[in-house]
């Protein structure tokens, strides 16, 4: 593989502020393909800069493996396959993170948290160059390498070791093996990275307790009604924190977004770096990679604690976590989770080409993940438990025109079957006859809609199926506290909407503030 002109004048550009040496060193069997691929692709990318040079290792094994050192010392990340595609950030990353540079670099409070998981951990993440979701995963865990040299990471292009991955029944990616043991599977933020290795391998001792910070205003998410609500509460004076797990939320999973009002056309991933962008000139300032796992919000200085330690206070507080994907809760689901059972088409759907599958959900995530799916798959069996699709009629339209997709109504899944390492099938009841029928099959796409991130606070607020309800100004029964988007009970979860609810929030506080 060969990087054209323009491409590396563009890396050229990157690491033309580049402090330290970096050498890449190659490892492979230099007369097959994909080692001659390995040699020619690095060799490109290291004429991008003086301070990168190559080591070419000739070897009799498969695996192409490419590892970083910095300064003559090893970064403990290292890549098997050439890291293209959506992976090409990640290996620039790799570089410029090691050398202190890239905006994605975790703060102190966050890289003290990383340096303290405890054990030697050796982490293989395996992903595909078509995934949008791998490079968040890929790019977390190379910077915990960076900040605790007791974790090494091996990133694996599965698309060149599908036998490595059928002998680990792996259809989803990324996942996550440390020490060999299954860690991870699917989309995840820095934040629930570290959550998931302190939970399983536990931390050395924390440093003393932190002291509380306090501002005029918390906003608790980071997605499009709570980037709405800083912005707007900062652009009035307020000194303002944002207190979240990843900037954009559920937004970072919507590969294109053509619904914004002026903007004909734009990705999920830039959406949410627009929105932090955003927040951070407007004055507000984000702690993100942040697991709240406190919070005290009937007094009047609310509270919020991480599982850091820090602590957050102020008069007033915006609940704007967002929703999470919705799991069906019937047996076999968690079994199969990255081992036939996805909930990302985009992502895990080039894993099921020529095979047959299953979406569960007739709203429009379900028809379009249908419509996706039917175009690579050999069938596609989509379930509604309704008597009728919920999605837009142009969608419905489009569905049914697909020779290979079949609809089922009023058909309620009850069973994911598997043999232990990837589905077999799915078990239906059919609502009107009350009969059960299986459908052979190797993967179900769940898209029965969303659950709202009201769980910490249920005890807070007034809630209702979840949602936390609020007034035709955001505000909740609790005085200083607001609720904005999806965790609300406001209808219509849509990006729009919730950047307007974010905003109604922000002036309602605003208003509230100047009335106290």
């Amino acid at each position: 593989m060969n990087l054209d002109k323009q491409l590396i004048d563009q890396v050229r550009q990157i690491f033309a502020s580049l402090l330290h040496t970096y050498t890449i060193h190659v490892s492979c069997d230099t007369a097959s393909e994909h080692g001659k691929e390995t040699v020619s692709f690095y060799t490109d990318f290291s004429s991008a800069s003086d301070r990168i040079g190559v080591e070419v290792t000739a070897s009799n094994s498969d695996k192409c493996m490419a590892s970083i050192t910095r300064d003559g010392v090893p970064t403990g990340i290292t890549f098997r396959g050439i890291p293209g595609g959506h992976e090409f950030t990640s290996l620039l990353l790799a570089i410029l993170n090691a050398d202190g540079q890239g905006r994605t670099l975790p703060d102190s409070a966050t890289a003290e948290r990383i340096s303290r998981i405890s054990g030697n951990l050796s982490v293989t993440v395996y992903m595909s160059l078509d995934c949008t979701n791998c490079p968040d995963v890929v790019q977390a865990f190379n910077q915990m390498a960076l900040f605790n040299d007791r974790i090494a990471v091996e990133t694996v292009n599965g698309q060149w070791y599908q036998s490595e991955l059928e002998a680990l029944g792996i259809k989803s990616v990324p996942t996550v093996y440390v020490n060999g043991e299954l860690l991870w599977v699917g989309k995840g933020s820095m934040g629930e990275l570290i959550d998931k290795l302190e939970e399983k391998y536990g931390t050395e001792n924390r440093s003393n307790a932190c002291e509380p910070q306090r501002f005029d205003l918390l906003v608790l998410g980071a997605g499009p009604a709570a980037a709405s609500a800083a912005i707007y509460s900062a652009r009035k004076g307020l000194d303002v924190a944002v207190v979240a797990q990843r900037v954009g939320g559920q937004v970072n999973e919507t590969q294109s977004i053509e619904n914004v009002i002026s903007v004909t056309q734009t990705t999920g991933d830039k959406l949410a770096n627009d929105l932090r962008n955003h927040m951070e000139q407007s004055g507000a300032k984000i702690f993100d990679s942040r697991t709240i796992i406190e919070a005290d919000l009937k007094d009047k200085i609310k509270r919020v604690v991480t599982k850091s330690g820090e602590i957050f206070e102020a008069p007033r507080v915006v609940i704007a976590t967002g929703a999470r994907w919705r799991k069906l809760g019937v047996e076999g689901e968690n079994d199969y989770i990255g081992h036939g059972v996805g909930f990302c088409v985009h992502c895990d759907g080039p894993f099921f080409k020529g095979k047959d599958v299953a979406v569960v959900g007739g709203g429009n995530s379900g028809v379009e993940a249908a419509i996706d799916l039917a175009n690579i798959c050999n069938h596609v069996d989509l379930f509604e438990f309704l008597d009728t699709l919920k999605a837009d009629t142009v969608l419905q339209n489009k569905l049914r025109a697909l020779p290979n997709v079949t609809v089922h109504l009023s058909s309620a899944v009850t069973k994911i079957d598997g043999d232990g390492k990837s589905v077999t099938g799915l078990v239906v009841k059919e609502r009107v006859s009350g009969e059960e029928k299986r459908y052979g099959l190797q993967g179900v796409f769940v898209q029965i809609g969303l659950l709202p991130n009201s769980d910490l606070f249920a005890t807070q607020v007034a809630t209702e199926r979840g949602e936390i309800l609020i007034d035709a100004f955001c505000r909740t029964d609790v005085p200083g506290v607001y609720a904005a988007g999806d965790v609300t009970n406001v209808p219509y979860k849509q990006i729009i909407v919730a950047m307007g609810e974010g905003a109604k929030a922000a002036l309602a506080a605003f208003d509230d503030k100047l009335r106290s």
